[in-house]
């Protein structure tokens, strides 16, 4: 009588050998090396989030923190007033280089393994993303509207709010999973790993990831994109006839 495996522990284990091959054959000076379970995360119609191994070794006991950082955008953030009694958009802020998607991972808390001097020069931790008014302001209005677009993202879940963990199996072998949300911006991601010793970094790597829409939505999304007024008209004519069907049973009444 035959018998099912997990695959999932089988999977692991398959990329934990990996890694420690990579380590073996990596120079000393890299510290770190990881990669991902997969580097393509596919938006297809029924998509409702997904998740991605991070795995790794390190060359020698260490602290390993993991950020991913999603396409940089420009985004605006509004505060709404009273005029005449009525609440509307009052004063807005645009932010250049907002990442679209980020996302910390690390095997203690931050504070206890990087300094501060150190999470500020590499950007790790939502208080170091350095958002940028266009153009620049005060910086107490500045903060107060950057303090306002992360909770608005953090909302949204495209920052996020906890700090993950990354476990450690013995001294070397690491791993992580890294959650990602329905409404997932598509784009080219950076996963960036650091190894730290004494509360700074000794090593780090960067890996790619891939979100994009696949099968019938990436056709209309890039008709729609390259084809921007013949798509407008498209989608008038389709809801100029939705409503002429809709109103042919009401016609005789």
């Amino acid at each position: 009588m035959s018998r099912a495996f997990p695959r999932r522990p089988l999977r692991l284990a398959a990329l934990f050998c990996l890694a420690l091959t990579l380590v073996a054959g990596s120079a000393k000076g890299d510290g770190v090396v990881a990669d991902l379970s997969s580097h393509l995360i596919a938006i297809s119609s029924g998509f409702t989030g997904t998740s991605v191994v991070l795995f790794g070794a390190t060359d020698s006991p260490g602290d390993v923190i993991a950020v991913v950082r999603g396409p940089e955008r420009e985004m605006t953030v509004w505060r709404k007033g009273k005029v005449a009694g009525i609440w509307v958009n009052a004063e807005a802020v645009t932010f250049d280089g907002v990442p679209s998607f980020y996302a910390v991972a690390a095997s203690r808390p931050l504070d206890e393994a990087l300094s501060p001097g150190a999470a500020a020069l590499y950007r790790i931790g939502t208080a170091n993303l350095k958002l940028e008014s266009k153009p620049p302001m005060g910086q107490e209005r500045t903060k107060r509207f950057a303090d306002a677009l992360i909770a608005e993202q953090q909302h949204a879940g495209l920052i996020n709010a906890e700090i993950g963990k990354i476990s450690f199996l013995g001294e070397r072998l690491f791993r992580a999973s890294i959650a990602f949300p329905a409404n997932v911006p598509t784009g080219t991601y950076l996963v960036e790993v650091f190894l730290t010793r004494d509360r700074d970094v000794v090593g780090a790597q960067t890996t790619p990831l891939l979100v994009e829409k696949v099968g019938i939505d990436a056709a209309v999304f890039d008709f729609a994109r390259r084809e921007a007024a013949a798509y407008g008209a498209i989608a008038v004519l389709v809801a100029v006839v939705a409503g002429w069907l809709a109103s042919l049973p009401f016609r005789g009444v």
